[in-house]
């Protein structure tokens, strides 16, 4: 997974309305989402977004708690937190398919929904805040021991036998950053990585993650198999 744009700063508890993409998965700010749009109602979402300015090019995505992704009633409950998805480039196909190329933008927490014509869903949310700074001097020592722990858990993913282990990335410096890229890089339940996508802080997050890794590391160790790590097979998504 490549690191995406900067995340930009919006001004915290404001308000907006914006288009839903309910997804199976988590995404978090910074980082890069493919997504492949093939449903009709979510067409229509990437025509109307084509009709915007490039930098005004943008929906939501939340992570499905109860349902699955495809059809009108496929989605019964999704998790009020997510994140804005910025479209950086769009590769259309004749049959009327998309392939989306997305960086995760601002957290938000959705409101409810907003009445519209539109086919796909529309909801008014508030803006979350993000710690610019990481709550330095402790969100750094939190890292520290993030890195510590996720060196031991990448480890143990090795000895496990999962190739993808050895595609990791390097983790940034950057407290924020390393606490979104280690929340997509563990194997975890989605509710797992929504918790820590929730999280008010860069150090609540971090907190999170090292009890987290040490839990994870004593299974890994325990389990003679894995799925592909998430950060090394770079997610995507299709409605």
């Amino acid at each position: 997974m490549d690191q995406a744009a900067p995340v930009t700063a919006r001004q915290v508890g404001a308000r907006a309305v914006i288009p839903l993409f309910p997804l199976g998965t988590v995404l978090v700010p910074g980082l890069v989402l493919p997504l492949h749009v093939f449903e009709p109602r979510y067409r229509r979402l990437v025509h109307d977004l084509l009709t915007r300015r490039e930098d005004d090019r943008s929906f939501g995505v939340v992570a499905i708690r109860e349902g699955r992704e495809v059809g009108a009633d496929g989605v019964t409950a999704t998790y009020a937190v997510g994140t804005l998805a910025v479209v950086r480039e769009v590769v259309p196909y004749a049959d009327g398919r998309f392939d989306l190329m997305t960086n995760g933008d601002a957290r938000f927490r959705v409101i409810g929904p907003a009445g519209s014509d539109a086919p796909y869903p529309m909801a008014e949310v508030e803006w979350l805040a993000e710690d610019e700074a990481g709550d330095a001097p402790e969100a750094g020592l939190l890292a520290a021991g993030v890195r510590r722990r996720f060196a031991a858990y990448r480890a143990a993913v090795t000895a496990a036998g999962a190739v993808e282990a050895a595609q990791m990335l390097e983790l940034p410096d950057d407290p924020r950053l390393l606490s979104y890229v280690v929340a997509v890089a563990m194997v975890l339940d989605l509710s797992d990585r929504q918790l820590l996508l929730e999280a008010a802080t860069t150090s609540d997050r971090l907190r999170r993650e090292v009890a987290l890794l040490g839990r994870e590391t004593m299974l890994v160790r325990q389990i003679p198999s894995l799925p592909a790590v998430d950060l090394a097979r770079t997610p995507s998504g299709s409605n």
